[in-house]
């Protein structure tokens, strides 16, 4: 029993060309081996695809087929699979990897921006804190003053590379059984560039970049954290064929303080101080960032208790508030005691009596320092 081609392609017989070709297409993306889940079962579809647009793609076999159901001419099963207008297997291999029939894909050939550069950098917490300006000192690849890029001689010319024609691929097109197949590869010429140089410029040896080390001075704004970045534009490696330079990312890291703590804009102090002064209570200086500050212990104080001091914080990068200093008291018992102290503790620990808290609170003193 002849093929029902409009069937295979699920078109109605009085289908337009342009319907025919679009019912192809989808059908020939399904059930395409390299896609399909039941490769056995789409190969054999994918065959009678083929088939049926190879008949109902061509006008005049469309029209004799219409006429007697058949094709007398040999199309049709074991016809290779190729399409009446060229398309076939090949071109749906360019559908699923981007080749196109008659061009090859094509590098950019012109100017390329330079790359990208990191710059680690470690700063103090003071340096965050005020805001600082540092010199950096980095090697890099910059653009070529002489050839400013091109890599050229001055005086000469950038040519079209002879091999690839410009588009830095080489093209070759392989018939099988399956259809036609376009491989892709880099030109050895050219190296891909789609130019080449006839006479290399004598600084750069046709390059177009020579190494060089660069100083600049980068400024650090105040209120800067561990891990923040700042950019520097145009001050990475130069562009490749006259291209713009890349930009320079300076990573910073804060170094670890000796007093203070952060905690985004919030810093974090531990105070000590005598159990006297946490008793009775005291006024004490302490220090941050801006200098000596004064704070007042209140009477009764306990170990551990943290103080909030407003406004004494880190800054905030590009804004004007501050974050706050926190205090954290912790009472430190004396190791060594004069008799007479010894003795007025005693005293005072005797005096106290049961007064709860505060007879505990000695009753651990006196214990720290009696004799095993």
């Amino acid at each position: 029993m002849p093929t029902d081609y409009y069937s295979v392609l699920g078109v109605e017989r009085n289908a337009s060309e342009t319907d025919i070709k679009r019912a192809y297409r989808g059908l020939a993306r399904k059930f395409h081996p390299d896609v399909a889940e039941d490769k056995a079962t789409a190969e054999s579809r994918f065959k009678e695809i083929n088939e049926a647009y190879e008949i109902l793609g061509d006008a005049d076999k469309r029209a004799q087929y219409d006429r007697y159901g058949t094709v007398s001419n040999g199309a049709g099963a074991g016809a290779g699979g190729f399409g009446a207008q060229g398309e076939g297997f090949g071109d749906i291999f360019d559908m699923f990897f981007g080749a196109r029939q008659g061009g090859a894909q094509q590098r950019p050939a012109g100017p390329q921006r330079g790359a990208d550069l990191r710059y680690d950098l470690q700063i103090t917490l003071e340096d965050a804190f005020r805001g600082a300006e540092r010199e950096l000192s980095f090697n890099h690849l910059g653009q070529c003053e002489t050839c400013t890029g091109t890599g050229a001689k001055p005086g000469t010319l950038v040519m079209r590379c002879d091999r690839c024609g410009g588009s830095g691929a080489m093209r070759a097109t392989r018939q099988t059984p399956l259809g036609q197949f376009v491989t892709q590869t880099t030109c050895t010429k050219c190296n891909g560039d789609g130019t080449i140089v006839p006479t290399p410029c004598e600084t750069c040896r046709g390059r177009g970049r020579i190494e060089r080390n660069r100083t600049l001075t980068v400024k650090i704004p105040a209120g800067v954290d561990d891990g923040s970045r700042i950019r520097v534009s145009g001050s990475g490696e130069g562009g490749a064929r006259g291209g713009p330079p890349g930009d320079l990312y300076v990573y910073l890291s804060v170094a670890a303080h000796r007093r203070f703590r952060r905690d985004g804009s919030d810093l974090y102090l531990d105070v000590p101080i005598g159990f006297t002064q946490a008793a009775l209570g005291a006024a004490i200086e302490i220090e941050s960032l801006d200098g000596e500050l004064p704070l007042q212990i209140a009477a009764g104080t306990q170990s551990g208790a943290t103080y909030r001091i407003r406004g004494k914080g880190m800054p905030v990068v590009r804004g004007s508030s501050r974050g706050d200093l926190l205090a954290t008291v912790h009472v430190v018992v004396p190791t060594k005691l004069s008799r007479r102290e010894r003795e007025l503790l005693e005293e005072y620990a005797t005096i106290a009596g049961d007064v709860g808290e505060d007879r505990t609170f000695f009753d651990r003193v006196k214990d720290a320092f009696r004799p095993d």
